[in-house]
């Protein structure tokens, strides 16, 4: 591909790259500078990565052209060079890492997080950190360091929280790969505001290595990529077996990429607009999520509406969720409080306030829910739902005001649509379906049986096949106005 410019370049799936880079058509020095041009091209008006690493990008390129640093290469996953980006929670070795927290302002790691070791043995080459809230707490991506991050398709709008910068990177073509972390839809509703896709994997598919609440599984970390394919190839690179966290396991015998190649459709579809209106949704994008329903039907698939029965699976999620900011936040809290925003701060104490017998509640409920759910799955391959409960709002807002008429009590109110799929303990993606009145992406999420993300990513793919979206990114940022509420 000698003498493509940096456009046509930024355009290339991720797959497509890394089959380029292979043959060695281009080199990983052509596709940073690529990126380099169109973070700076971007840049000023969507914020998404703040902190670049590019010399110790070039350096690492450097090394895998002269024939170093190939130890991964016959593994699969293979990147073979392809710049990727890391989200500011997560550490890389020498790169001003901030948490988004001003109490790590000048922060710089020496070591990098397991994650970000294994990406960069399967070929990958960080250049640079996305944006992500305080802590990556929060629907939408805003910091006191770095300030907030805006959607490409509309910058008055937000990209969502927490893996926000990541998403909207990607929707700006400013990389090809973006790592996040998923907690309560942290890598599905960015993905969703964004029109990219988003995978919350199994917990224990990707090492979360350094992590205080190791043997909780509410927080994964996870791929992100503008195609199906794209997020199989990097959730390859990612997944396996981590001697730092207990919870991890093998990879299975065929790849993530190979499956998606060879999809087979599902043939029971669920699927529910709200969990049996356990979560508030938006009523347009309730109508645009049903609406697309057809290209399941159009497989092939039985589609009914359906889902496992939640009951206060909601409220035990806040309290266990409270718990984990106990786990992580009460030493910073003693210490560092006055420098701490206010959500995490109210998190961290609604946990510090929980009595044993109610945690113990929670753990039971989530038990028995998860019960429900592998029931549920051994009649359904998937369930489907809207990838967010409204469509990208105000960018100066922590949150949306209100949900189909009704004013949300606290940040988190928004989220029980992403946060329900995280208590299932199952596979869950966020695919593009559709653009509501105002030209604001929608999605879909597509929840997986257990440990199920090779048939997930196959329906998926076929999804995405059906509705054409995928080719719409990467676009330039666009100015806009905030529709009404």
């Amino acid at each position: 591909m000698s003498g493509s410019n940096g456009n046509e370049l930024t355009r290339l799936t991720a797959c497509e790259a890394v089959r380029l880079l292979t043959a060695g058509e281009i080199t990983p020095l052509d596709l940073i500078d690529a990126a380099e041009a169109r973070i700076a091209a971007c840049e000023p008006a969507i914020n998404a990565l703040p902190t670049l690493c590019l010399e110790r990008a070039r350096e690492h390129a450097g090394q895998l052209m002269r024939g170093e640093r190939l130890q991964g290469r016959a593994e699969r996953g293979w990147l073979a060079g392809l710049p990727v980006a890391i989200k500011d929670l997560t550490d890389v070795a020498g790169v001003r890492t901030t948490y988004g927290s001003p109490i790590f302002r000048d922060h710089v790691p020496t070591t990098s997080h397991p994650v970000v070791d294994r990406i960069e043995r399967a070929g990958g080459i960080v250049i640079a950190k996305s944006n992500t809230p305080e802590f990556g707490a929060g629907g939408s991506t805003f910091n006191e360091v770095f300030g907030r991050t805006t959607n490409p398709w509309n910058t008055a709008l937000t990209c969502g929280g927490s893996s926000g910068g990541a998403a909207a990177a990607l929707a700006a073509g400013e990389v090809w790969l973006a790592h996040g972390s998923d907690h309560a839809g942290s890598l599905r509703r960015p993905a969703t505001y964004c029109s990219v896709v988003g995978l919350r994997p199994s917990p224990g598919r990707v090492t979360r290595g350094t992590s205080n609440n190791l043997w909780a599984p509410l927080s994964v970390q996870g791929p992100m990529a503008r195609t199906v394919a794209d997020v199989a190839l990097f959730l390859d690179a990612m997944a396996g077996f981590c001697p730092r966290d207990p919870l991890t396991f093998d990879a299975p015998k065929v790849s993530f990429s190979d499956a998606v190649a060879a999809p087979r459709a599902p043939r029971r579809v669920a699927y529910t607009p709200d969990f049996g209106g356990a979560a508030l949704v938006d009523r347009e994008t309730r109508e645009i999520c049903a609406a697309s329903l057809k290209h399941f039907a159009a497989m092939g698939a039985e589609v009914d509406e359906a889902t496992p029965d939640v009951g206060e699976i909601g409220e035990a999620f806040m309290i266990l969720r409270a718990q984990s900011y106990v786990v992580d936040r009460e030493l910073m809290l003693a210490a560092h409080r006055d420098l701490i925003k206010p959500d995490i701060v109210w998190n961290t104490e609604e946990g510090l306030r929980a009595s044993p017998s109610r945690i113990a509640w929670a753990e039971r409920e989530r038990a028995a829910f998860y019960r429900k759910v592998a029931a549920f799955f051994e009649t359904y391959d998937v369930l489907v739902t809207p990838g967010a409960s409204t469509p990208s709002f105000d960018v100066n807002r922590r949150m949306p005001e209100m949900i189909d008429g009704r004013k949300l009590e606290h940040y988190l109110g928004g989220s029980l649509i992403t946060a329900i799929p995280t208590m299932m303990g199952v596979p869950s993606i966020a695919v593009p379906c559709g653009f509501d009145g105002f030209g604001r992406p929608v999605g879909l999420q597509i929840v997986g049986p257990p440990r199920g993300e090779a048939p997930l990513l196959q329906a998926a793919a076929l999804f995405e096949a059906a509705t054409g979206l995928a080719s719409q990114v990467p676009i330039m940022p666009r100015p806009g106005t905030v529709p009404p509420q």
